[in-house]
């Protein structure tokens, strides 16, 4: 019996090693969060690896919240896990059957934002192309960064204690 248990323990390990598979959402979080159904049935909750969403508390985090579960929620998508970051959560690219990257379609509507360190300019360019069209989050001059965002809440909380 424990070889079974072993076997079925490599075969989950192996999937996740694979590092990309099809699932569905869930549970939208936030606007760059989701939880999804992993290949071993356990429920996992994601971010997106390369873009960053509004904070619910923060200007338009609810609206960024409320577009991404409109794109997303139920629906069947491919999971590309790239890592994690710095506080342990899994980042991943997320795309729609249709292979349309779900950072893409967030940027080009203005409901995120370029992650810091990301390099990619095909998503700078979105990102440059909806702040100049005041989409999204856009519509506000200079709308915080979730980063800062955190970070202030976090100095808030400290002071607080």
């Amino acid at each position: 019996m424990k070889v079974v248990y072993i076997l079925g323990f490599m075969l989950c390990l192996h999937a996740l090693q694979a590092q990309e598979f099809s699932s569905k959402i869930i549970n939208v979080i936030d606007g760059n969060t989701f939880e999804i159904i992993d290949p071993s049935k356990e429920t996992v909750k994601v971010m997106l690896s390369e873009v960053d969403a509004p904070e619910l508390a923060q200007e338009h985090g609810e609206e960024a919240r409320q577009f991404s579960e409109k794109l997303l929620l139920k629906k069947k998508v491919k999971v590309e896990f790239k890592g994690k970051d710095f506080l342990g959560n899994k980042l991943a690219k997320v795309t729609l059957k249709n292979d349309q990257d779900v950072g893409y379609i967030l940027l080009e509507n203005g409901w995120a934002m370029v992650k810091e360190r990301t390099k990619n300019k095909k998503f700078l360019a979105l990102q440059s192309k909806a702040k100049n069209d005041k989409l999204g989050l856009w519509v506000t001059e200079n709308p915080t960064t979730p980063w800062v965002f955190r970070r202030q809440q976090t100095m808030i909380q400290a002071k607080s204690r």
